[in-house]
């Protein structure tokens, strides 16, 4: 298991070069030669809010606050997303680089799980120490776990054949898994992007993904595989209504898969200002009832 962990984290940090290598850096020189970088930087904020019972007897209410700041290259892009996370629930969800994900067995005969008591005041349990005899719920807040994830571009479209791109993540463990923020423990990832023009304003995506998880102690979590598929389609040149089915390995044997269905709109407000919104639709008990994204980068 670990050998399998630090071959993810050395194919990442090996990706990370290739996007990041000078030979890879867009940006036009000017007449004294220096790069023109400003345009390669971008910023965004993207709050989403998620809802659902996850298969318990309670609800679990999300509220997930990232700021991501991109550095763009002619070969992909490299992301670090900060998040501020807040939970109100009985313990059983946690957020794992922005997806919510039953990490506790408790509850799912209707019995009920816990967070602790305290409302907010750090009393929270550690992900799977959950016990459906103690079903008091919480509300706990603060920083999430920061994300790192790059993107190398293997293949542009020509033709029949789609954009092929790479991606690699690695989570640092930085969320307070005392308070259910986290598990306290590093995941890496990695995974295929393809994108295809389609007849006329169509567009289709795929992603395919599989991610190392880490499992705090007394807790016994998957690795998780996750992908999704869907198409998209340009209002005018500027805005793109799309349409994603997706779905993730539950982290825990036995539990359901979280599948949804996503309906998201981006617009290119201006060449440095987009605006992003989604609403998310729940198809099993792994996922929230629903979810709600709007953002601007």
């Amino acid at each position: 298991m670990y050998a399998q962990r630090w071959s993810a984290l050395i194919w990442f940090l090996g990706l990370l070069t290739i996007v990041a290598s000078p030979n890879a850096c867009e940006g036009a020189q000017d007449k004294d030669g220096a790069k023109d970088t400003i345009e390669n930087w971008q910023i965004g904020f993207s709050p989403t809010y998620m809802s659902g019972d996850f298969g318990t007897a309670s609800t679990t209410t999300i509220t997930y606050l990232p700021l991501s700041i991109r550095r763009l290259f002619d070969a992909g892009d490299i992301t670090l997303i900060i998040p501020y996370i807040s939970i109100t629930g009985s313990g059983a969800v946690t957020v794992l680089s922005g997806v919510p994900n039953r990490t506790s067995g408790s509850g799912a005969t209707g019995s009920g799980s816990s967070g602790g008591g305290g409302q907010g005041k750090g009393k929270g349990k550690k992900p799977g120490t959950v016990s459906p005899s103690d079903p008091t719920e919480s509300t706990d807040s603060g920083l999430g776990d920061i994300i790192l994830r790059g993107r190398y571009y293997l293949l542009d479209e020509r033709g029949p054949f789609p954009t092929l791109a790479l991606t690699g993540r690695i989570k640092f463990p930085v969320a307070d898994e005392d308070r259910g923020l986290g598990t306290g423990e590093f995941d890496e990832g990695f995974g295929l992007e393809v994108t295809k023009k389609l007849v006329g304003n169509w567009v289709g995506f795929l992603d395919l993904g599989y991610t190392f998880v880490g499992d705090p102690p007394g807790v016994d979590l998957r690795n998780q595989w996750n992908y999704d598929f869907g198409v998209g389609y340009y209002l005018t040149k500027d805005l793109l209504g799309s349409f994603y089915y997706e779905e993730w390995r539950a982290l825990v044997q036995g539990l359901s898969n979280p599948r949804d269905l996503l309906f998201a709109m981006n617009y290119k407000a201006t060449s440095a200002l987009r605006f992003n919104a989604s609403i998310l639709v729940g198809l099993s008990d792994g996922a929230p009832d629903y979810g709600l994204t709007g953002g601007i980068s």
